[in-house]
Formats: structure tokens, C-alpha cells, sequence
């Protein structure tokens, strides 16, 4: 079985990890592919590609809002999936898909690692995926299809639990920067990043990547200094809801974020 895209990356790059999360068929149905042959061009490191959902636990208003959008034109995992069959022609970026626990269900569990390995998916996270119907149920799946389970933990996780999530959690853990819903902040980034620096020091076996807040350059480049990189998430699906040239627009965005500036002394 080949290497999975995740750790092929890991092994060559530790620190300044850029996630992207855009949500499939959004702003229309058939804009998942040609926004990734985009991202593909610029320095983004990883992708996430959010599963639309009608009932989001940890998404914040524009991530939801292009939720409902993406329903509405008809997106479902069945469509995604037929959409990602020609992925791999567009992109070597390893791919991982968020999304709640009830899609999967629906879709099938075994259904659903199948097409993932067979659209050439890396990873995925379900934020909802209780840790003993992970072990039992996706976690032999998930090996079998040579996918990555990335597990999330909190500044409110308990370290026994995060030391427990960290052994089980493959590709990556996933630390929410708090306990808001994604792009919903008013915090500074002190009080944002202030709490992670506790978990970020412990010696866990796993990458850690930071999201929920991670706006732009400041938040990313303050991310990467705790953690091994960072997923920007809202604003990167508001850019992509205002903009009239992505062409442009996508690849200005990335740069304007992964060129750290020297932090002033």
C-alpha cells in the first residue's frame, strides 16, 4: 500500500503547516475541484474539504451559511464523491474530509472509507465521532482503506484524555483553539493562543495543528510558533464567497498568509 499523502508530508515539513478547509459545492456545486486546481498552485500544505451538513455542531455562521448553500445546490456525499473521482488528476496535496458522523451513517460506514481510499482521500475528521464507536468501528475501517482518523482535542480536554486521544489519533491531532464555534471569535489572539501552550508542550506522538480563529498571517504565524501549523477555515470561505476572480484572489490570499514576517522584538 502506498504511503498515505499525510505522513509523506509530515516527514518532510514540521513546522508552518498550512490547512485550508473549503466547503464541497461551494459557492456552486461543481466549484470543489477547480477551487483545489487553484490551492494546488500556492503554498497551502493540506486541504480539508467540509462534508455540507444541515445541522453543524462546530461551525460559526459562515462556514454554516455555506453549508445551507452547498445543500441547496444539491450536494450530497454520493455527488462528492463522483465529483472526486478525477482528484488525483488535479492535485497530489494530501486531502482530508470534515464532517458529522450522521452523513457518514447515512452513506454507509465501510461505504464511506471505501470511496475515500478509492477517490485517493487521506484522512478524515469527524468532530462527533464518540472515541469507543471510533475504536470498535471506523478504526478497523480506517486502516483497512489506509485513511487517517485526525482526533480532536480542546483546551478543555484533560491531559489523561488528550495523552489517550494522542495514541489513538493518526495523521494528526486536531486542537480547537476554543471552545467556540469556528470563526466566531472576539478574543485577542493572547487570550486565544494563551491556554495551547500547555498542550502544545506535552511530549504527545502526534503533529498538532491549531484551528478555530486562524483569520490570516498574525493568528497563523503565532499558531506555528506553539503548534506544527495551523487550518484556516472562515475566512478563506468568506473570500471565496465575495470574490469575483479566484484566479487571482485564491493565491493572493495564501501568500499574504505564509509569508511570516519576522516577529518584531
Amino acid at each position: 500500500m502506498m504511503q498515505n499523502r499525510i505522513d509523506t508530508l509530515f516527514e518532510r515539513k514540521e513546522k508552518n503547516i498550512l490547512s485550508i478547509f473549503l466547503t464541497a459545492g461551494y459557492p456552486n456545486l461543481n466549484d470543489t475541484l477547480s477551487i483545489i486546481k487553484i490551492l494546488d498552485t500556492t503554498d497551502v500544505d493540506l486541504l480539508e474539504i467540509g462534508i455540507p451538513f444541515s445541522d453543524p455542531i462546530a461551525d460559526g455562521p459562515i462556514i454554516q451559511q455555506s453549508s445551507m448553500t452547498a445543500l441547496n445546490n444539491g450536494m450530497t456525499l454520493k455527488v462528492l464523491f463522483e465529483q472526486l473521482k478525477t482528484l488525483r488528476t488535479v492535485t497530489q496535496l494530501p486531502i482530508l474530509l470534515m464532517g458529522y458522523l450522521n452523513s457518514v451513517m447515512q452513506y454507509g460506514v465501510e461505504a464511506f472509507y471505501e470511496s475515500c481510499h478509492a477517490a485517493g482521500i487521506d484522512g478524515v475528521i469527524l468532530p462527533d465521532l464518540p472515541l469507543d464507536e471510533f475504536d470498535k468501528i471506523h478504526k478497523p475501517l480506517a486502516e483497512k482503506y489506509n485513511i487517517k482518523n485526525a482526533l480532536i482535542i480542546s483546551p478543555e480536554t484533560p491531559v489523561k484524555r488528550i495523552e489517550l486521544i494522542d495514541i489513538k489519533s493518526t495523521g494528526f491531532l486536531y486542537l480547537v483553539s476554543s471552545n467556540s464555534t469556528t470563526g466566531n471569535f472576539k478574543t485577542t489572539t493572547d487570550n486565544l493562543f494563551g491556554p495551547l501552550k500547555a498542550i502544545t508542550s506535552l511530549p504527545l506522538k502526534n503533529k498538532i495543528l491549531i484551528g478555530f480563529g486562524i483569520k490570516g498571517q498574525k493568528e497563523f504565524s503565532e499558531a506555528c510558533q506553539l503548534a506544527n501549523g495551523a487550518i484556516i477555515g472562515s475566512s478563506f470561505v468568506q473570500l471565496i464567497s465575495k470574490s469575483t476572480n479566484l484566479q487571482k484572489d485564491i493565491p493572493e490570499f495564501i501568500s499574504n498568509v505564509v509569508n511570516i514576517k519576522p516577529m518584531a522584538r
